[in-house]
């Protein structure tokens, strides 16, 4: 059974770092991409950094380029995201997700902007980041 577990998330003032893991079990990162998504109240979601199958190639969204940071620890099965310089805007429920493609034919981009064939393998619970100003 994919499963993935977020933690990390916390309360932090505005110019601030939080780091988020993300342990799953059940696959490893090669023939999966895997990334991270999240959704503020009122909003919808978002991708917000993703890495391709065997964590080959990565995508950010625009916002949050030169200030966070995805990286993965295979050894551990864990996916990281390093945010630093965090702003009142990054509010939100943070959640990794996952996607099977063992002909690597889904990247980074596509998994963060949702360009899939089927619908996304597996999500964790989430965790909460609230930015103070």
């Amino acid at each position: 059974e994919v499963q993935l577990v977020e933690s990390g998330g916390g309360l932090v003032q505005a110019g601030g770092s939080l780091r988020l893991s993300c342990v799953a079990s059940g696959f490893t990162f090669e023939d999966y991409a895997i990334g991270w998504f999240r959704q503020a109240p009122g909003k919808g979601r978002e991708g917000v950094s993703c890495f391709g199958p065997s964590a080959d190639g990565t995508y950010y969204e625009d916002s949050v380029k030169g200030r966070f940071t995805i990286s993965a620890d295979n050894a551990k099965n864990t996916l990281y995201l390093q945010m630093n310089n965090l702003k009142p805007e990054d509010t939100a429920v943070y959640y990794c997700a996952a996607y099977w493609t063992p002909h690597h034919t889904v990247e980074a981009r596509d998994l963060c902007l949702g360009r899939l064939p089927y619908d996304y393998d597996s999500w964790g619970q989430g965790t909460q980041v609230t930015v103070s100003s």
